[in-house]
């Protein structure tokens, strides 16, 4: 065996036989940012087989300061393949996919289906639901993780265990992200870096790393605080799931909620334009018959609405997150 692994094969917790494994093991990391970034580094660095990196996102020069895998010649590459670019340059015997595109509920299946573990590092709501609703029909596990500010966690979620929706079964009234909020990179790798532990954990069958675990992080204070939800149950009343665009029907209503001065032109051409404060009064005169598809940018004011026209008497609802 190569020296390059010599320093974790001789741990008892991984050895020949575990390092055989990672060889063997595929991970699909959805977002290759700040997060991203760190996991795809160490898995890389620990002989994980084969890697897909799925991102539509190009590489800018306000990612740097919390995403080391990309240079200052790498701006305005795609980040995956910037990502695999750096990743080859620093470990040329594994196998790296580049998928340039953003994970969508009409890709999702294929991707997941590829994976052994699912690694969610893409800092959009609307992706963890769509990714975590395919690992939990496939039976496969997803390392789902969150930054912001100085605070995160990472949690190990489906395959066998809870899904994401079982912990968290309504968005957050608002996305926070860190252009608006800001973020610490040294926050940033933290929170990566343990996700990218869990992932190695996961693929080397460590107990402590089995789905139905969460493990919080506040960098103000330096302290860690987890829980286990391997008990939680899965949601089974009004459940909002995403579509892809490509997914709509002719029969549809759908509701595009974003303004005209946010987006000008609907990628579907027979979208109404009715904003939140105007729902309420539109949602007695939908048809109740129709499904209704609701779509907006991060997929958050989309489920709002979804909820309020749930109590209205629409049980047929859909979400679309159309993303940046």
């Amino acid at each position: 065996m190569s020296d390059r692994y010599s320093r974790q094969t001789i741990l008892p917790e991984v050895g020949a036989a575990g390092q055989a494994r990672l060889q063997d093991s595929t991970v699909v990391v959805i977002g290759a940012g700040g997060l991203g970034s760190a996991v795809l580094q160490y898995l890389g660095a620990a002989g994980v087989g084969r890697l897909v990196i799925v991102d539509h996102d190009r590489v800018e020069e306000s990612n740097l300061h919390r995403q080391p895998l990309y240079r200052m010649s790498y701006i305005g590459m795609f980040k995956a393949q910037a990502a695999r670019k750096a990743l080859l340059e620093a470990n040329p015997g594994i196998r790296i996919d580049a998928i340039c595109e953003r994970l969508t509920p009409a890709n999702a299946p294929h991707w997941v289906a590829t994976a052994d573990v699912v690694v969610d590092a893409a800092d959009s709501f609307a992706v963890t639901y769509i990714a975590s609703d395919e690992c939990r029909r496939a039976n496969k596990t997803l390392i789902s993780a969150s930054v912001l500010g100085l605070s995160g966690y990472v949690g190990a979620f489906c395959g066998g265990g809870p899904s994401y929706r079982a912990v968290f079964p309504e968005m957050p009234r608002q996305a926070g992200s860190c252009a608006q909020s800001g973020v610490l990179g040294t926050a940033v790798g933290v929170i990566g870096t343990l996700q990218a532990h869990m992932v190695l954990g996961v693929l080397l069958n460590l107990r402590s790393c089995l789905p139905g675990h969460l493990i919080r992080v506040d960098l103000r204070t330096l302290r860690c605080s987890d829980f286990s939800f391997a008990t939680a149950c899965e949601p089974v009343d009004a459940v909002l799931t995403f579509i892809a665009a490509e997914q709509v029907t002719a029969t549809d209503v759908v509701i595009d909620l974003r303004s005209t001065t946010e987006a000008p032109l609907s990628p579907i051409a027979t979208a109404l334009r009715i904003d939140m404060a105007s729902l309420e009064r539109a949602a007695a005169k939908l048809p109740v018959q129709h499904r209704v598809v609701l779509c907006c940018r991060t997929g958050v004011r989309a489920w709002r609405a979804a909820r309020v026209l749930q109590q209205r008497g629409h049980r047929n609802v859909a979400l679309i997150a159309f993303g940046d």
